[in-house]
Formats: structure tokens, sequence, C-alpha cells
């Protein structure tokens, strides 16, 4: 029977360390290798061990598991092959179109083996100082700046309802757009805390009052961020 390895990735260059020891020899025991990205997912393993043979790994690549390979997955599977499924970055399954594949491999009763890595959500959650024992990651707010207002909204009405913090992301060139719509919609006391470069030499997470990021300017374009809010009780 088929193993399923879910192989986490570099958040960024400088990460590489973040990356544990067994993480390698998993890797070298899947001779088949579904990549959200194949291309940064060829540069990763060759970042893990230069010496590694790159096309002695069957390569699919995920696409959002359109049904072409969700049918190769469940075929590899039928040949009884080791499968490695490795995100874009951070880990397999969170925030990330390999789920589709995980839920498949569950369905046939294959043994799943998540691998310890880097969580861009849980590292900026861990950070912050808001709640951890309370907490939503509700993804990327809608586009359309009246429906995003009245997201933001809820979202800071139901963190002070239920004392909870919620996580979410944006595109990294639509950064400052989504944080204006922070400033401009929540409470100024609601805490905000924005974590940028994660794992990365110019890494920062900072937690702050929505007042208070005001006062500051800040260049988010293009840097990978994840926000949190937090409003309390």
């Amino acid at each position: 029977m088929s193993q399923i390895f879910l192989i986490p990735a570099l958040l960024s260059d400088d990460g590489i360390n973040n990356i544990p020891p067994e993480v390698l020899p998993a890797i070298k025991n899947c001779p088949v290798l579904f990549a959200e990205n194949i291309r940064t997912a060829r540069r990763y393993l060759k970042k893990l061990d230069p010496t590694i043979i790159i096309d002695d790994f069957e390569w699919f690549e995920i696409h959002k598991a359109e049904q072409e390979q969700v049918a190769h997955f469940r075929s590899k599977i039928n040949e009884g092959k080791n499968i490695g499924i490795i995100s874009e970055a951070g880990c397999p399954g969170v925030a990330d179109p390999g789920q589709i594949l995980i839920g498949i491999a569950q369905q046939m009763n294959c043994k799943v083996i998540p691998l310890t890595g880097p969580s861009s959500i849980l590292l900026a959650l861990m950070a912050s100082g808001m709640n951890g024992q309370q907490f939503e990651f509700v993804g990327y707010l809608p586009l359309d700046s009246n429906e995003r207002s009245k997201k933001i909204k809820s979202l800071e009405a139901d963190s002070q309802l239920h004392n909870s913090t919620k996580i979410f992301i944006e595109t990294p060139y639509r950064n400052h757009s989504l944080l204006d719509a922070l400033l401009k919609n929540c409470r100024p006391q609601t805490l905000l805390c924005i974590a940028v470069n994660i794992t990365a030499k110019k890494e920062m997470i900072k937690t702050k009052t929505v007042a208070a990021w005001k006062k500051e300017e800040l260049n988010l374009h293009k840097i990978p961020t994840i926000f949190l809010l937090y409003s309390g009780i």
C-alpha cells in the first residue's frame, strides 16, 4: 500500500534550517512527487541536497488538483508507489490545493504521513501574542471594496464575540489595499498583527492597535504577509 508523505517547503530562501533533517530521506523514499509548482519544487530539492537526481522522480503538477492530476494520483496509489506532496510554501494541505489529493488518499485507505515544517499561519499566530486557544484562518478576503469592508467588520465583531483571533492573507501586490481597508474599518483599539517575510532575514512580526498602525509607514508591496486581527472581549 502506498504511503503519502506531506513534505513541507521553504517560506523563504533564508529558511533552509527550518526544514527538519527527516524531510530529505522521506523525499528520497518517494518515487512520485506531486508539487504545486514543479519548477520551484525542483529548485527546493536541489537546495536540500545538491547531489539529488531530480529526473529520477516522476513529477506531476497539482494545478489545484484538476481531474487529470487526480486520475494520475489514484493510478500511482494503485501501483503501490509512495507519493510525496509538496506545497509551494509551507505545509501541504494548509491553505494549499494538495488537500484534495490528501482527501483522496484518506478515501483510498493510504497511510498519510505529515512531516514537520514551517507554517506561516502558525508561526505568525505564535508570535502575535493574540489568542492561540481560539482562532480562525479565513484565507483571502473579498476583492470588492464594499464586500471587503463588510467582511472586515464581521470578522472584528466575531473576534470580540468569541474572543478569537482572525487570520487572513492577500496576494502580495494587494497588501496595501487590504491594510488600508483594515485601518479604515476597524476600531482604533482593535489589535492588528502584521507578519512579513517569515523565516527570512528581514522577518518582521509586530502587533499594535489599529490606532498605532495608522501612525506607521509600511512597505508591504509584493512582500509575503500574514494579517491577524483580535478584538478581544
